[in-house]
């Protein structure tokens, strides 16, 4: 074998190495790329749960007190103080009292307020800090809890849940304005989440 084939031989398994290099290199961006692909699908999918989670949390806390209120509706007005309603939170929290019904009626509707209010301000899960203090974290974000005398013809409750989303989406509106419950608590409107429902009290004897 003579000088010249040894150094065509040499060049030939230079390239071959150069080649091999490339392609690893290439195979490392596609890699890395994928990887920062499911990451951004991850942190997605993290999102998406905890915006499920709050509003599950929400959807229970207007059903129970729709079921509070359908069980003493012969004091439905204590509920929402009238017709000027009521809204309860973390810095919103006095229970009105009230005068209509009997005795027992009154109590259980402050008792069912102040049981909705303690939901809503999450006692219904409570964690520790660094110090030990107690820290209530069952429920949403910023949550606020509004009761309303929505339609007084037809004697017609509104019960109202909001609370501060995660990611921007559109404003809730009621009748063309910001939905009053909660508005204006979490600085910016597109975060604002709500959920509610009506319950009708007949006419009772």
């Amino acid at each position: 074998m003579n000088a010249k084939t040894t150094r065509q031989r040499l060049r030939r398994r230079g390239a071959q190495r150069g080649v091999a290099l490339i392609e690893i290199l290439v195979s490392l961006v596609i890699l890395l790329f994928g990887l920062l692909g499911l990451a951004g699908i991850s942190s997605r999918a993290n999102l998406a749960e905890l915006e499920s989670y709050q509003r599950i949390q929400a959807v229970q806390l207007v059903q129970d007190m729709a079921e509070r209120l359908n069980a003493n509706r012969k004091v439905a007005s204590c509920y929402s103080n009238g017709t000027a309603g009521i809204q309860l939170s973390s810095t919103s929290s006095t229970i009105p009292t009230c005068a209509a019904g009997n005795v027992q009626q009154q109590t259980q509707a402050a008792a069912d307020l102040a049981a909705w209010r303690n939901m809503i301000q999450g006692q219904s899960e409570i964690d520790k800090d660094a110090k030990g203090n107690n820290l209530q974290i069952g429920a949403m974000i910023g949550a606020v809890g509004c009761i309303t005398l929505d339609d007084a013809t037809n004697n017609v409750y509104l019960i109202a849940v909001s609370w501060q989303g995660l990611a921007s989406t559109a404003a809730p509106l009621s009748n063309g304005a910001a939905f009053p419950c909660g508005s204006g608590v979490y600085g910016n409107e597109k975060l604002h989440r709500v959920v509610t429902t009506k319950v009708r009290i007949g006419t009772l004897s």
